[in-house]
């Protein structure tokens, strides 16, 4: 089936609401799941939302699509991504929805599948299930229809779960009260990140905690959009900043010195406290910043890259018994706790690694070297990538190759990625040098094979 409009990827499939994303849409995609999820006679299916305005609305139609192939739904109400997550492995489900559309605009929204191990579904499992869109989806009849569930200790649990890690120094961090700025983004993270601070005993100064959806600026986490809490660690003198996505998965920082770093420091910052409990392999994707690598090499532990996609990082974190990895868009996956990324288990690591320091985290970002990342976009040339790679493997014959998604160059302060977008028909290019200038260079650089071929 063909569905106009629709961004369908390894997250799952998202569009605006009321354009794409109609209800019609959501029941055809969540009955689909449904289906795939429970052919293996479990028929447990957990679900829950963030704060969007249509989360109500695709929750009561989700509820009935998943009734409607003979699931079992247990509603979770608002919360986290990764606390859904968490709830599927506990329920020990077939599996779980997400109704959210993460960072995206405020007119969007979107389901994401989650399989019965807590992780995303993967490319081919997600290939697997939509294949009943066009095969048909075997409905219950009136004496199998599923039924609805609640359970509102699910971030309860997750909480717990967090502060029950064994290297997390709860009663330290209570005992330096740090003062903790906070900017919720009127997400899902109004259900759990107060409680977490409060429960590590920490001053907590906090705007937009509506949960309402309504959000009033761009809600992806990155530096350009976190004005207001660089202005409230600065009016309140507050030793960090916390800034989630609207489904909590992700978490950006504002300094001491009331700036973003930008969301890779979130990672990096992770792994330097995690590694020194636990040493261990450290997984990225092919686009995050050099500042986690360089954490690896510091501290003495191998070092792998992963396709774009969280599912791929999870997947790759498994394969090597990966100690930690992530995302350089803030994400932070613990495998102690699950594979997936999660925003409360990050805040915590940072708290940690502030116990540790002893000082401001500012002074050790002005420690290690600093890099500058430059993302350009353009269209997709009809042509088959493989040329442009070969072209620029060529002009760059000394760069480290990495062809698992797309082509990542690597020098040894920089790097340069272009891979095809999986939803849009465009190409993404991403650089990274010590300075602007230098990332622009490169930028220009990989870019000039691909616009002979866009031309052409």
């Amino acid at each position: 089936m063909v569905f106009d409009g629709l961004m369908v990827s390894v997250s799952g499939v998202r569009g605006r609401v009321g354009e794409a994303l109609t209800p019609e849409v959501v029941a055809t995609f969540a009955a689909a799941f449904g289906a795939w999820a429970s052919r293996s006679g479990n028929r447990r299916v957990v679900v829950g939302r963030d704060s969007r305005v249509s989360g109500p609305m695709f929750t009561r139609i989700v509820h009935g699509a998943l009734e409607s192939v003979g699931c079992t739904v247990i509603d979770i109400g608002m919360a986290p991504t990764p606390t859904i997550q968490l709830a599927v492995e506990h329920h020990h489900a077939a599996g779980g929805l997400g109704i959210t559309a993460s960072h995206n605009p405020i007119e969007w929204n979107a389901l994401k599948f989650i399989g019965p191990s807590g992780l995303f579904l993967s490319a081919a499992e997600g290939a697997d299930m939509r294949a009943l869109l066009d095969t048909g989806i075997p409905r219950a009849t009136w004496d199998r229809l599923g039924a609805i569930v609640v359970d509102d200790e699910a971030v309860r649990r997750h909480l717990a779960q967090v502060l029950a890690l064994p290297w997390l120094d709860v009663d330290g961090i209570r005992a330096r009260r740090f003062r903790v700025a906070l900017d919720c983004c009127h997400g899902a993270g109004s259900v759990i990140m107060p409680q977490l601070l409060t429960e590590l005993g920490c001053d907590v100064y906090a705007i937009n905690m509506e949960a309402d959806g309504r959000f009033h600026r761009p809600p992806e986490p990155v530096a350009e959009n976190l004005g207001e809490l660089e202005a409230l660690v600065r009016a309140t003198q507050a030793d960090i900043g916390f800034a989630t996505d609207p489904d909590v998965d992700r978490l950006a920082l504002v300094l001491d010195d009331a700036k973003a770093p930008g969301e890779d420091y979130t990672l990096a910052f992770a792994a330097r406290t995690v590694l020194r409990h636990r040493p261990g392999p450290v997984v990225t994707n092919l686009s995050t910043s050099k500042v986690v690598s360089d954490v690896a090499a510091e501290m003495g532990v191998p070092f792998r890259f992963a396709k774009v996609g969280e599912v791929n990082v999870a997947l790759t974190m498994r394969e090597v018994g990966a100690t930690i990895g992530g995302e350089g868009n803030g994400g932070v996956i613990l495998p102690e706790l699950h594979l997936g990324r999660d925003a409360p288990l990050g805040a915590a690591l940072m708290l940690q690694l502030m116990l540790e320091e002893g000082r401001p985290l500012s002074q050790l970002v002005a420690e290690k070297p600093r890099y500058v990342i430059v993302k350009d976009k353009l269209d997709r040339p009809d042509a088959p990538l493989d040329a442009v790679y070969r072209s620029l493997r060529n002009a760059f014959p000394h760069a480290a190759a990495d062809t698992q998604d797309g082509l990542r160059l690597d020098w040894a302060d920089r790097w340069v990625h272009l891979r095809p977008s999986g939803t849009e028909p465009i190409v993404r290019v991403i650089a990274e040098a010590p300075t602007d200038a230098d990332a622009r260079t490169l930028i220009a650089q990989a870019r000039e094979p691909l616009d002979t071929f866009v031309s052409l």
